[in-house]
């Protein structure tokens, strides 16, 4: 079984539901890359190195997942925020000790992810409306000095691709303590409710995206637009197997 392929320099973890216990025990960025933002790296540096930095990045992209099964003959597991997120609510169902820190990008949002969290049974959390970043340089001080007053075990940040994971690179340059930055996007939201509501039928047969685009098509249109250069791109490219 394959257990991890580099493209772009990015190392991609070949991972799947029963890894993630072990996953509960590590650190670091944890970054699940959509087709989009994939298909236009070289447009944003910060965000491709940002991917080379993460310590586990996932196959979020069921689009990704088929161009290398099919241009590569490449087999591995999609493993999508939406599952991770499941995964983890589970845990910290069981785990309701533990300190979460959100980072939202409307106060909306926040709200109704602290109710979710809360109706989890989750007692230790705090929340934090980002505003507006720079996509070429992110850097949060207010929101670094919250973290580390606060020390959470986990840092989930729930904005945009391309943004939240440079947030998340920044973050973990200069957290010193042990926690988990997990840049799961709008996945929370199919929780919520806030956007369209998925499940497991549908993660697994690569749906979600067909999903969003009925719930929102004036935002979903051109972002899948920008996805299908991904194709020409991983024809050409190198995939190693690592």
């Amino acid at each position: 079984m394959i257990d991890k392929i580099k493209y772009k320099n990015i190392t991609f973890n070949n991972l799947s539901e029963k890894d993630f216990p072990n996953l509960m025990n590590g650190d670091g960025l944890f970054t699940f890359p959509a087709a989009p933002p994939l298909a236009t790296l070289e447009l944003n540096s910060e965000y491709h190195k940002s991917l080379i930095s993460s310590d586990y990045v996932f196959f979020d992209s069921g689009y990704f997942v088929l161009l290398l099964r099919y241009l590569k003959g490449i087999k591995v597991n999609k493993f999508s925020g939406y599952k991770f997120l499941k995964l983890l609510f589970k845990f910290l169902n069981l785990n309701k000790e533990k300190k979460i820190f959100l980072v939202d990008p409307f106060a909306k949002n926040s709200e109704n992810n602290l109710k979710y969290l809360k109706n989890l049974g989750c007692t230790n959390l705090k929340n934090y409306v980002a505003p507006i970043y720079d996509e070429i340089s992110i850097k949060d001080e207010q929101l670094l000095k919250d973290i580390i007053d606060f020390q959470p075990e986990f840092v989930i940040i729930n904005l945009g691709g391309g943004v939240q994971e440079v947030l998340g690179n920044f973050l973990k340059k200069n957290i010193k303590f042990k926690c988990k930055i997990i840049c799961t996007g709008g996945a929370i939201s199919y929780f919520t409710k806030d956007q369209a509501p998925i499940n497991d039928t549908i993660d697994k047969l690569y749906l979600g995206w067909f999903f969003r685009l009925l719930f929102n098509p004036f935002v979903f249109i051109p972002r899948l637009t920008k996805s299908f250069s991904l194709f020409f791109k991983v024809l050409k490219d190198k995939v190693e197997i690592i």
